[in-house]
């Protein structure tokens, strides 16, 4: 999805100056053990499924939202893996633009799968082993994402 109203506003205010981002991201596993990325379309790589939590949103709400737009999967958050954020979170994009993530991460189980067209932001979809996982966007550590459950 495309930034937000909000987000819209916000830099409407201060430019491409450091925006501090609080956000969520979903650890979506298959009964293999291997783990759920999005290619993001724009060339910024392999990511979890994960976005920023807009106002009025509580953590698990906005969790649901970009999984199912992200991937088109309906998902329940089970735990909490981590919480994480600092330098090695922050990013600027091609516009910019600099962010600073303030990212908790879920452990998710599917429930289901829902009827709407993927966020065009998703390139495609992809189920990893740890021994083959790709560099991600964000540097989570491998212990929260392929930690015992």
């Amino acid at each position: 999805m495309a930034m937000s109203l909000y987000y819209r506003r916000l830099r409407q205010l201060v430019g491409h100056q450091l925006l501090m981002m609080p956000g969520v991201a979903a650890v979506i596993r298959e009964a293999s053990g291997r783990l759920l990325l999005q290619e993001k379309a724009a060339g910024l790589g392999w990511s979890l499924p994960a976005g920023a939590i807009e106002p009025g949103e509580d953590p698990t709400q906005a969790l649901r939202r970009e999984v199912l737009e992200e991937t088109g999967l309906i998902v329940e958050p089970q735990r909490i893996l981590g919480v994480f954020g600092g330098p090695q979170f922050r990013h600027t994009y091609r516009n910019g633009d600099t962010v600073e993530y303030l990212v908790v991460l879920y452990r998710c189980n599917v429930t289901g799968q829902g009827t709407g067209r993927l966020d065009p932001e998703t390139r495609s979809l992809r189920y990893f082993a740890a021994a083959e996982l790709p560099q991600l966007a964000l540097p989570y550590p491998e212990q929260a994402l392929f930690g015992g459950d």
